[in-house]
């Protein structure tokens, strides 16, 4: 059996989606994964309590890191407090910038689903660097996508709206200049919002659920989310995470990002150690996603 690669990782994070957690929990689980640290955006007390009692859980001792811990709105989904138990507010987290300085090298992969404060702040630190970012957000579209391989609602245009990018937009741009970041990889909508965690991907949890910490609780969130929601759920930052295990999944293309009147695009051009995805091969998605490490799990008790 071939040896499977080990990532250094760095989950930079928001709370208020559920497809974050997940990817929290798949991380905190999966066999390809060394978890170095955890950052948040926009970093509230209740943020930071939800990720340390998640931590606890799988027993692991890294370092939270917050953009704001003064953040007056808690930032946290209904969601998670719903299916997990109420969320104790700690202030036990330092800085974001300082974790992923202290954190992030030349071998680690920054895994972000937020917006880019916390890294644009690091930028600052002429000593920080950073193997390579994974970012959820962005747009592919024509020009780069072929048209075949354009969902329905994206067909035809060259920009959109990107929620992560335009979070803070002058950071995006000092992350895509960036000489300390080796290599840039972005996961757009024009693929992640073909991925929907639906029953089908529900029962293939299921399967293994028993045998996973991490997908033991992805399964009894998503369980109670798919009640309410029987579309499914998009696996924006799931999506992200995976890519990052296992670049295979997807198909990149090099490019330029730029910005038009608000919304983000992307142009081909060599030589810009930035990548963003075109296409993906949904069973190496699921492969990737199920995987667990061969340990006997405990059960969860919240």
């Amino acid at each position: 059996m071939q040896t499977q690669k080990i990532y250094d990782i760095v989950f930079d994070m928001e709370t208020n989606d559920p497809d974050d957690y997940i990817t929290l929990l798949l991380l905190l689980g999966h066999p390809q994964v060394n978890l170095k640290a955890v950052t948040l955006m926009p970093g509230s007390q209740y943020q930071v309590g939800l990720v340390a009692r998640t931590l606890e859980l799988f027993d692991q001792k890294i370092p939270i890191g917050a953009y704001n811990l003064s953040h007056e709105k808690t930032c946290v989904s209904g969601w998670h407090e719903k299916v997990y138990g109420k969320i104790k507010p700690s202030n036990e987290a330092d800085e974001g910038w300082k974790v992923l300085l202290e954190q992030c090298d030349e071998n680690t992969t920054l895994v972000t689903g937020a917006a880019l404060k916390n890294l644009g702040r690091v930028l600052d630190e002429p000593s920080f660097l950073l193997g390579r970012l994974v970012a959820q957000g962005g747009f592919a579209g024509e020009g780069v996508v072929p048209t075949e391989k354009q969902l329905d609602k994206f067909k035809g245009r060259y920009t959109c709206p990107t929620f992560n990018l335009n979070g803070d937009v002058p950071s995006a741009f000092k992350a895509l200049e960036s000489a300390q970041i080796a290599k840039r990889f972005f996961v757009s909508k024009n693929v992640c919002h073909g991925v929907v965690y639906d029953e089908a991907i529900h029962q293939e949890v299921a399967t293994v659920k028993d045998k996973s910490l991490s997908l033991q609780l992805i399964y009894r969130g998503m369980d109670f989310y798919l009640i309410k929601n029987k579309e499914g759920k998009k696996l924006h930052d799931p999506l992200a995470a995976c890519c990052a295990l296992n670049p295979e999944i997807a198909t990149w293309a090099e490019v330029e990002l730029y910005r038009e009147k608000g919304e983000w695009g992307t142009k081909l051009k060599a030589n810009t150690q930035t990548w963003i995805i075109t296409d993906y091969n949904h069973a190496e998605f699921i492969r990737t996603f199920r995987q667990y490490a061969e340990v006997s799990p405990k059960r969860f008790a919240i």
